[in-house]
């Protein structure tokens, strides 16, 4: 059942990618993608292009996949080791998701981070306290290393 989804997943993908994202096999292992977000244009990450790495199981799609950021990203939400606070990876994944969905939802988190639910204490206090200086430095970063 779960090669098929991730099989039908996989076509969906392909033929109708979600805005700014896009995803695929890895050495042709149907478990393990490699997707890309583009920085959203209304964010210090805009023009970055990140890498996540998808790994599903043989759960999937009763439990998540495991996603991580590959590409080093400064983020409340985010941790550096790629991990992402994101509930509908956690306590709110639902079968009903698609990989599809989930871009579009780690997209969304870069245009608005979730300051009070933080991976990255630092980064989140610094956009609770100091909007501009977190702008500031979250653009400079994506900018070393996204672009």
């Amino acid at each position: 059942m779960n090669e098929i989804r991730i099989r039908k997943e996989l076509m969906e993908i392909a033929k109708d990618p979600p805005s700014n994202c896009s995803a695929g096999l890895v050495n042709d292992n149907l478990y393990l993608w490699d997707a890309k977000i583009i920085g959203p244009s209304e964010s210090p990450y805009c023009g970055g292009i990140f890498t996540l790495e998808i790994l599903f199981t043989d759960r999937y799609p009763f439990v998540p996949p495991k996603i991580k950021f590959k590409t080093p990203i400064l983020h409340p939400n985010i941790n550096n080791n790629g991990s992402i606070c994101l509930d509908i990876l956690s306590k709110n994944w639902s079968p009903v998701l698609s990989i599809s969905k989930v871009l579009l939802s780690i997209s969304s988190l870069l245009s608005d981070p979730n300051p009070d639910d933080p991976l990255n204490g630092y980064i989140a206090k610094l956009y609770k306290e100091d909007k501009k200086k977190y702008l500031d430095k979250v653009r400079n970063f994506t900018l070393k290393h996204a672009i």
